[in-house]
């Protein structure tokens, strides 16, 4: 089953209005409208769509990822297309992707990260009440999140399905498994986000400006829902803006396909994708531009501010970026959560990979504060203010 992120953020936030005229919550617990988006100069404004909340009865208490095993470095790729390790890594902070080779599948590398998040977790798939899977590259056109439940031993009543949003997509996700279980009385006690992309099967190795930037991997995260007060998801923002659209895109090509009906016939077309397509100066700009504003947005409708995080956790989509985002923020790099060198950029599973490291290390600790944000394809950009554990 495959659901839009534009499709969950329209509906969680009628049920959200619906709600708040009944008294039920504050009017400024949510926002969603449709807001002016200031583009470059030479551009006209254009309407995008935005979701904004403050906190949710939830947190994150268990995290875990997974990568295949192959490793393609920089150097290797000097044997591929005209590049180079420093070329690649003075412009992108990348020194080496993973990808996932014929016969193998991303829904493998999506099991073993959710079972590494449930046992940092301490909870067991049966208590599962939600599964989403983040992700763009499904190994099933149709979801891979109900196979993956089965998989790995969530009850027949879980409800899981998969959340298309591209680098935004666990962001989303993590919102989205946030309504579920702040909802009026909601049934849902306990959910497991997944973010996970294989998009080394859709890049051009042919091209030097987009074969050096994408690996492959998985990441997963537990929420629960509290009643004590304690949130551990204080505020959010989301937006999508479909205006520039080319600027990153895999669009559907398709094959034709002649069908031997009555006449002349019947001409069909049988599915192929182009190859990942970007531009890299727009989205750069487009990064640079809205990831810092929406991450004040997040820590407004928290009611915080930028000096109370402790860690930035951005899409790890390039150190440029992240570094121009700190700097606007007024933020160290030291506070820059990164693992861009080992992973280059895997899309959805960018933030849950990186997380992982950082928890596992020692480096998160209980109690700490995250602005986590992703960007991408859409365009759509989010961030999230979480607190560990």
């Amino acid at each position: 089953m495959r659901i839009t992120a534009a499709d969950l953020f329209i509906a969680l936030a009628a049920q959200l209005a619906s709600v708040q005229s009944f008294g039920i919550l504050p009017a400024r617990t949510t926002a969603f409208a449709r807001s002016r988006v200031t583009q470059e100069e030479g551009h006209a404004d254009k309407t995008a769509l935005a979701a904004s909340a403050g906190s949710l009865s939830c947190r994150p208490i268990g995290i875990g990822s997974a990568a295949p095993l192959t490793i393609i470095t920089n150097s290797d790729l000097e044997n591929v297309v005209e590049t180079s390790d420093e070329w690649i890594k003075s412009r992108t902070g990348i020194g080496q992707r993973h990808v996932i080779l014929q016969g193998e599948t991303l829904r493998d590398l999506q099991i073993q990260a959710a079972n590494n998040a449930l046992e940092m977790a301490g909870v067991s798939a049966a208590d599962i009440d939600v599964l989403i899977c983040a992700t763009s590259s499904a190994d099933d056109m149709f979801g891979d999140a109900p196979s993956i439940a089965a998989q790995i031993g969530c009850s027949n009543n879980a409800l899981a399905f998969d959340l298309t949003a591209a680098c935004s997509g666990f962001l989303f996700a993590t919102v989205t498994a946030g309504k579920f279980l702040s909802a009026p009385s909601t049934m849902s006690k306990k959910a497991l986000v997944v973010g996970a992309d294989a998009l080394s099967r859709f890049v051009d190795w042919d091209d030097r400006n987009s074969c050096i930037l994408f690996g492959d991997g998985a990441g997963a995260m537990v929420l629960e829902s509290t009643t004590d007060g304690d949130h551990g998801l204080l505020g959010f923002s989301a937006h999508s803006n479909g205006h520039s659209y080319g600027d990153l895109n895999c669009g559907y090509r398709g094959e034709p396909r002649p069908v031997a009906t009555p006449g002349e016939g019947t001409t069909l077309s049988s599915a192929s994708y182009n190859k990942l397509s970007m531009n890299g100066k727009e989205v750069y700009k487009f990064a640079t531009r809205e990831v810092p504003t929406v991450i004040q947005e997040a820590l407004d409708s928290a009611g915080m501010t930028v000096d109370q995080i402790d860690w930035l956790v951005l899409h790890q989509a390039n150190i440029r970026i992240m570094e121009t985002v700190a700097n606007r923020l007024g933020m160290p790099m030291d506070k820059v959560i990164t693992n861009l060198s080992e992973y280059g950029n895997t899309s959805a599973a960018s933030i849950p990979l990186a997380l992982d490291e950082a928890v596992r290390s020692g480096k998160v600790k209980k109690g700490d504060v995250l602005a986590c944000a992703g960007f991408g394809a859409g365009l759509s950009w989010g961030a999230a203010i979480l607190k560990w554990g």
